[in-house]
């Protein structure tokens, strides 16, 4: 009974959003009171919430999602479509737009590159919604169509999730469950290489379902199942081997880099080359550079602020960082002034848009737009972290947890990536779902039987596998892709879409997870 009630304001989500067809900023804000009004009213009647939970803690709670949506999660979805928005001033996005379609005319190819090459990368190295923010607005402007462009986005942007911002969310989970908050190396190295290995199909399925989506005719048939093995195999070979031997932070880098090289040789050897059209010319080296001057900027800020340059990023991590400590048990919020991919992200979009020739004055005035354009995004990502953070002090994700776990017994492994998924889909980050259920998916691997080190290890790296999967139908990640594309007021439209493609994501992974436990 306390996970049926717990589980209201996820399935309100569903309904407002799919059933009711309303925007999504309307369905997180209603979303949001109904669960406000559950852990006051509800929660603490049925025994499930803390002591002393009432409203003071709600409003606390209220107020640690506030800080966590707009402390990174909205200044990096802001800066990412603003760098985005600077092309468009200058008009650079068109040298980028032909120079894509200058080696094949292949859509599929394109696709394929800009939302799992391209947006892995940017998943890499920044995360929060940039894979998603820039992948589909850059489509868009090469022509395709908005809801495609944002399905297409959303479907790549999930494997190389649990690797994201430089492995944050694999480092955070091996932590939440090492003795003393600290994993060791060897942990980091056998969690991140389990979750490769529970991911393997769909590196293969994913880039499959993206180029049957671009191209479903018969005769792309034989080259989108030859295309796809080919990228998702030498995708699932390097991630697995970053993982194994290096850890967390590079996987989804250097596995995306190899994934582009790949679709890269694949266009040169087995397709023809892009028709010479009259509109079209040949770029010289620095012309390249300044259109692609506000991207190369951000991967050097981000390559040098991550944790591929340590000294670098012990600096800016030990320097301006704010620390607010809220009267929750456990609560504090941090966060690096000079540190976030915020910060990065608006570096390379203004060092870039000068070098493109826009004024200063000009990109504020693109910066200002941009922030208006996204109104109805920040009222949708605030509700959403905030109803989030209610839900699991007032004890409402736990009880969905506890209640999965008695219902499904020893056939948990099946269902331990749902658990992650749920974390996900509640609060729109594969960290926040890696903080909430790691040790719990650690404490039913217990009661299974399970021996402690790689056993457990394995159950505890299905919940990042069902977390990236969760990711794809995240209100959050799909108030991003309204945002990039456009298309307010559209969020269960694309939920619609994506749905399907989700649920065969986490069913794959719970199999994946069962068989080999």
């Amino acid at each position: 009974m306390n996970a049926l009630v717990s589980i209201i304001p996820i399935l309100l989500l569903f309904v407002l959003m799919l059933g009711f067809k309303m925007a999504g900023h309307k369905s997180a804000f209603i979303t949001l009171i109904v669960t406000v009004l559950l852990a006051l009213f509800v929660a603490p009647a049925m025994g499930f919430a803390p002591e002393n939970f009432q409203m003071a803690g709600v409003g606390w709670a209220f107020i640690e999602g506030v800080l966590k949506a707009v402390f990174p999660i909205l200044i990096i979805i802001l800066m990412a479509i603003f760098s985005y928005n600077v092309l468009l001033e200058s008009k650079q996005i068109e040298v980028i737009k032909d120079q894509f379609t200058s080696f094949t005319d292949d859509k599929g190819i394109l696709v394929l590159m800009m939302v799992w090459g391209f947006g892995g990368l940017l998943e890499g190295m920044a995360g929060f919604g940039t894979a998603v923010a820039i992948p589909a607005a850059i489509l868009i402007g090469l022509g395709f169509k908005p809801m495609f462009s944002a399905l297409v986005a959303l479907i790549g942007n999930t494997v190389a999730t649990g690797f994201g911002a430089v492995g944050v969310p694999v480092t955070t989970l091996c932590n939440e469950v090492a003795e003393g908050g600290v994993a060791t190396p060897e942990a980091i190295r056998e969690i991140s290489s389990f979750a490769v290995i529970q991911l393997a199909p769909l590196f293969v399925l994913l880039p499959f379902i993206i180029l049957m989506l671009t191209d479903h005719s018969k005769k792309a048939l034989v080259k989108n199942i030859l295309l796809s093995l080919w990228v998702g195999l030498i995708s699932l070979g390097v991630q697995f081997l970053c993982g194994k031997y290096l850890g967390a932070e590079t996987p989804a880098i250097i596995g995306s880099i190899a994934a582009i090289i790949a679709i890269i040789i694949y266009a040169k050897l087995f397709t023809k080359k892009a028709e010479k059209k009259e509109h079209k010319k040949s770029y010289t080296a620095a012309e390249t550079f300044r259109a692609w001057s506000v991207y190369l900027f951000i991967l050097i800020f981000i390559l040098l602020s991550g944790a591929l340059c340590p000294p670098i990023n012990k600096f800016l991590n030990s320097h301006l960082v704010s620390v607010v400590h809220l009267p929750i048990v456990g609560s504090t919020i941090k966060f690096g002034w000079i540190s976030n991919a915020g910060l990065m992200l608006f570096l390379g979009a203004v060092i870039g848009g000068l070098i493109q020739g826009v004024s200063f004055g000009t990109l504020m005035k693109v910066l200002a737009k941009t922030v208006v354009n996204l109104r109805n995004t920040v009222i949708t990502i605030i509700s959403l972290i905030s109803l989030a953070s209610v839900m699991n002090y007032a004890g409402m994700i736990a009880a969905i947890a506890t209640g999965l776990v008695a219902l499904t017994g020893s056939f948990y492994p099946f269902f331990a990536p749902l658990i992650g998924a749920i974390g996900t889909f509640v609060t729109g980050s594969d960290t926040s779902s890696n903080i909430l259920f790691a040790k719990l998916q650690a404490n039913v691997a217990g009661q299974l039987g399970y021996a402690p080190g790689s056993e457990t290890n394995w159950l505890v790296a299905a919940n990042t596998t069902g977390a990236t999967g969760g990711k794809m139908i995240s209100p959050q990640s799909i108030a991003i892709a309204t945002a990039s594309c456009d298309m307010q007021g559209k969020d269960g439209d694309i939920l619609k879409q994506a749905l399907p493609y989700a649920v065969l994501y986490v069913l794959l992974g719970g199999l994946m997870v069962l068989l080999a436990a």
